[in-house]
């Protein structure tokens, strides 16, 4: 039975994960930043030993290890890790952001994964293979937005970084892949916008985004379908992304009501 750990899997895209790749008959391991937010998530989960979890604070290699070594020992063999635990800051210039924010930010989204795929890493190679993913966001092909400076630069720096794994695990059983899901719903898509804003992003985002219960089991199929070394898996591609711009006036949407 596939086993799989997902990081920042108490909610969002990572809850969504966690639940198709239980539909789908796999074992699964999450963590959040907290005791009642992983308590919370098993629960709705409702997957008895199927689905373990345990709070983990990304940033601290320890616990990270920790993670690895309880999921390893009521699994045994961990074919897949996701990283995917990440945090935003305030939709605000570089200038005017907290550095309790930056701090933050660059902890979960770039620290968070350097440590996630040393561990992942380390464990497969040890266990004789396995695939690590790391999730790509707004930031990742090098898009620039103002009052995101900060979250985007951990993601393009987590392409790098996947990029660069790719290169260094050539030649051995583990694999790296990149996982795109593209512009999903979440608390992440929407938070900090003025009013004003948020009625004009929420316009595109009708043409681009997608509810996280139709992304996920999709990314899910494609996960345990495999993936080759540095390849790349991405729900919103750009050819899907000018064929809704194409096609909005004949579409609609509204992901933020009752009709999608």
């Amino acid at each position: 039975m596939t086993a799989v750990v997902i990081t920042g899997g108490t909610r969002g895209i990572g809850f969504g994960l966690a639940r198709a790749f239980l539909d789908r008959g796999c074992r699964v391991a999450i963590c959040g930043r907290t005791r009642a937010s992983v308590d919370g998530a098993l629960a709705a989960l409702d997957a008895g030993e199927r689905a373990i979890g345990r709070p983990c604070e990304m940033s601290d290699r320890d616990q990270v290890r920790a993670l690895w070594d309880t999921a390893a020992e009521a699994f045994g063999r961990l074919d897949h890790w996701i990283n995917n635990a990440g945090v935003s800051t305030s939709r605000k210039p570089l200038w005017n952001l907290p550095s309790e924010q930056l701090d933050a930010v660059v902890g979960a989204n770039l620290l968070g994964v350097l440590h996630g795929s040393a561990v992942a890493v380390a464990g497969m190679r040890a266990q004789g293979g396995g695939t690590l993913w790391n999730v790509e966001g707004l930031g990742s092909d090098g898009r620039a937005v103002p009052g995101l400076a900060a979250y985007g630069s951990t993601k393009r720096a987590v392409t790098y970084l996947t990029r660069a794994l790719a290169k260094e695990l050539e030649g051995t059983p583990v694999r790296v892949a990149h996982l795109s899901p593209g512009m999903v719903v979440t608390d992440l898509l929407v938070q900090d916008y003025p009013p004003d804003e948020l009625a004009k992003a929420r316009r595109v985002f009708n043409i681009l985004a997608d509810r996280v219960e139709t992304v996920t089991p999709w990314l899910a199929d494609k996960v345990l379908e495999g993936a080759g070394n540095g390849d790349r898996v991405a729900w919103l591609t750009r050819r899907k992304a000018a064929v809704r711009f194409a096609t909005a006036g004949l579409r609609r949407r509204d992901l933020f009501g009752g009709t999608s």
